[in-house]
């Protein structure tokens, strides 16, 4: 489990799904599975439940700073939503590996729109891809290409914070877009610092706490189930406003 083996011992004294987890014989804590359906597995101790067993073990694995990395990210959403020239945004794209956009959504601090469009990728869209975003060939090759609106996108950029789940992977991809564009990594690192980049992905790890033993740190975690781009931006919002009260 995360490259760490762990040993369930089952008490004799009950006849309930449940187990005693150690870890090079330390005991980690108790878990068992939800009695009548099964489909979480509650983390005694800790008063929790989770869908798989793995991140049961993961929540008992929490490093005693928790705590104060909680209270940190909790400092850090609130600081983010006080700031009244943060933008939020969401790429969708053609694929995980040598991505193009197809879809951009930007939002204020209310999660107002204010940009939200479809792009023409110049480039397929992989099939996986398009069973989560739903965004077809035809739809893509009727929209603009992604120059059509730097100018735009320049405007609403320039100058604010520019909060993301995964920046690295949405700016990534807003930099390969402005590289075909502009022809210049010069020009496209400088168009992307117009703005300040904010991270959420990892922030997010810390305040669910699930501990990765393989990577010795806080394991990344699913935002939350939408494939749009101004639905994730408003998911995203969402979830700080829940993290920083």
């Amino acid at each position: 489990m995360d490259a760490s083996p762990v040993h369930f011992v089952r008490p004799l004294d009950t006849n309930r799904p449940t187990w005693v987890a150690y870890e090079g014989g330390q005991y980690l804590g108790t878990v068992h599975a939800q009695f009548d359906t099964g489909r979480h597995w509650h983390v005694q101790s800790l008063r929790e439940q989770h869908l798989h067993l793995d991140d049961a073990v993961r929540a008992l694995r929490r490093p005693a700073t928790w705590p104060d990395d909680q209270e940190r990210v909790r400092r850090w959403a609130h600081s983010v939503l006080g700031d009244h020239h943060l933008v939020v945004l969401d790429v969708q794209t053609t694929a995980l590996n040598n991505p193009w956009a197809v879809q951009i959504g930007l939002t204020d601090r209310h999660g107002n729109v204010l940009f939200n469009e479809h792009l023409n990728p110049l480039a397929d869209i992989a099939p996986e891809a398009a069973a989560l975003h739903g965004i077809t060939a035809d739809q893509a090759a009727a929209a603009p290409p992604f120059g059509t609106f730097v100018p735009r996108l320049s405007r609403l950029l320039r100058g604010h914070r520019c909060l993301s789940y995964n920046a690295p992977f949405d700016s990534g991809v807003l930099k390969r877009e402005l590289l075909r564009h502009l022809r210049s990594t010069t020009r496209a690192c400088s168009w992307l610092d117009q703005c300040t980049w904010v991270d959420a992905m990892r922030p997010y790890a810390a305040w669910k706490g699930l501990w990765s033993a393989h990577r010795r740190d806080y394991r990344y975690q699913p935002l939350g189930g939408s494939y749009e781009a101004v639905t994730n931006c408003r998911i995203l919002l969402a979830t700080l406003e829940r993290i920083r009260w």
